[in-house]
């Protein structure tokens, strides 16, 4: 995957089982008790649960409501201190599934100092069709302080095999091999991600049928008249104009798992 974007050292490539392992390892390796990482609200809580094992503090960045929950890159920027260590992206976002187009991401990372480290969190963006989305591994030549993770467990289907990677300049890659297990993803698992890599055509039927299980989605909402986020990825959050848990456990006994999104 990273030849065919044309980064041909293996330096630039850090494999984990899973890409929360990278995340986890990439947070460890950067952050100290006291020091700040930016992170999205709503956003993935692995970050929050990493941030209270580490004594680090979060900072959250609100996502524009009223801009269909976009990231507001001139705030995020505000929030830069000398305690800023690290900010996490996730594009798309979990739980939203909204996306930061190119121009602002890349007007973002521009103002981003060099000392901290940005952790690009790509796991959905496979699914993505919109011409305006950046690919980060793109981007790492042009800011050499860009971490890009990445997962076998969406698009491919190997949830369960735990593959996971992340992609950066030679430099953090040798911080991050220094702090994960020796032998940490097995010869199975890292067999069948070289398999998927090859795997095309699995990976656009699934892209076709995740497209086409959005709009559906999407116009199902709309006739039940509930209020939803646009969403690029292989989800959708709505409001379901009451209590979340009573929909959830309605739909379980259905047979159909849903996620309360009250936690966030």
């Amino acid at each position: 995957e990273a030849r065919r974007k044309g980064i041909e050292n293996p330096a630039h490539v850090f494999i984990t089982t899973g890409a929360s392992e990278a995340i986890e390892l990439a947070l460890t390796a950067l952050l100290d008790p006291g020091d700040e990482l930016l992170v999205p609200s709503p956003g993935y809580p692995l970050y929050t649960a990493l941030l209270s094992k580490l004594s680090a503090k979060g900072v959250a960045y609100s996502l524009d409501e009223t801009n269909e929950w976009q990231p507001n890159v001139e705030d995020m920027a505000r929030l830069i201190t000398p305690r800023t260590k690290g900010i996490s992206v996730i594009n798309p976002n979990n739980p939203t599934g909204t996306w930061i187009e190119r121009a602002a991401l890349e007007a973002f990372l521009d103002r981003v100092p060099e000392n901290v480290i940005v952790v690009l969190d790509e796991a959905y963006f496979e699914y993505v069709e919109e011409s305006h989305y950046p690919d980060g591994l793109k981007r790492l030549d042009r800011y050499p302080n860009l971490v890009v993770t990445r997962t076998f467990s969406k698009i491919h289907g190997l949830a369960g095999l735990r593959v996971g990677y992340a992609v950066s300049h030679p430099q953090i890659a040798d911080v991050l091999n220094r702090v994960r297990q020796p032998f940490n993803v097995n010869i199975p698992a890292l067999a069948a991600a070289q398999a998927a890599l090859g795997d095309l055509d699995h990976i656009e039927n699934s892209k076709g049928e995740n497209t086409a299980g959005l709009v559906q989605l999407a116009e199902g909402l709309d006739a039940l008249g509930f209020t939803q986020i646009p969403s690029v990825a292989n989800f959708i959050a709505f409001d379901c104009g009451g209590d979340a848990e009573t929909v959830y456990q309605g739909l379980l006994r259905e047979g159909v798992i849903v996620r309360p999104l009250g936690g966030y």
